[in-house]
């Protein structure tokens, strides 16, 4: 595939209508330097102490949480359609027993500016630094989003990861 480096708000649709469906692959390293993936749904992209940012909420249940606490960044991919399955994979087993990127047969690539990987077949991908992280209580949490998203107490932890390179396929909006 033919990369190129592109601006953070450039795919932003993209990157939104991809998180709605089929998800976003999260990549991190775990304390052994495995690369770990999780699928994502939640997120967001903006612009946070002058800096361009993405924010990922990560269960402290998950695997993820764990990679993301040791490693410190974290990149955001964006599969092509023809690949979309391998979200819903990603999204339903564990890292600490799978090493989904394997079965999934996705091929892990070195990134431009941080430790953790990118996949080579993903039409997109941010690069992020985690420069913040914030924790949702559950005391201000609003009473039905507590009901609905967070009936067993799992609650999330927000990394705010300062978007450092971004990299897309020349040919992207055609592979969606």
């Amino acid at each position: 595939m033919d990369k190129i480096t592109v601006g953070p708000m450039e795919y932003l649709t993209e990157t939104v209508n991809g998180l709605r469906d089929p998800g976003l692959l999260l990549v991190s390293l775990d304390r052994n330097r495995r690369p770990n993936v999780m699928t994502i749904g939640w997120g967001s992209i903006g612009v946070y102490w002058g800096a361009p940012i993405f924010v990922v909420p990560v269960r402290f249940s998950r695997y993820t949480y764990e990679c993301l606490e040791k490693t410190r960044d974290f990149t955001v991919n964006l599969l092509p359609r023809k690949l979309a399955d391998l979200a819903a994979f990603c999204g339903t087993v564990s890292g600490r027993d799978h090493d989904k990127l394997a079965e999934a047969k996705l091929t892990v690539a070195k990134s431009a500016q941080i430790t953790s990987p990118t996949i080579d077949e993903c039409v997109l991908t941010y690069e992020c630094r985690v420069v913040h992280t914030n924790e949702v209580l559950s005391d201000t949490l609003f009473r039905e989003l507590k009901r609905s998203c967070y009936p067993r107490g799992d609650y999330h932890k927000l990394y705010f990861g300062e978007i450092v390179n971004v990299v897309a396929d020349k040919n992207l909006r055609r592979k969606l």
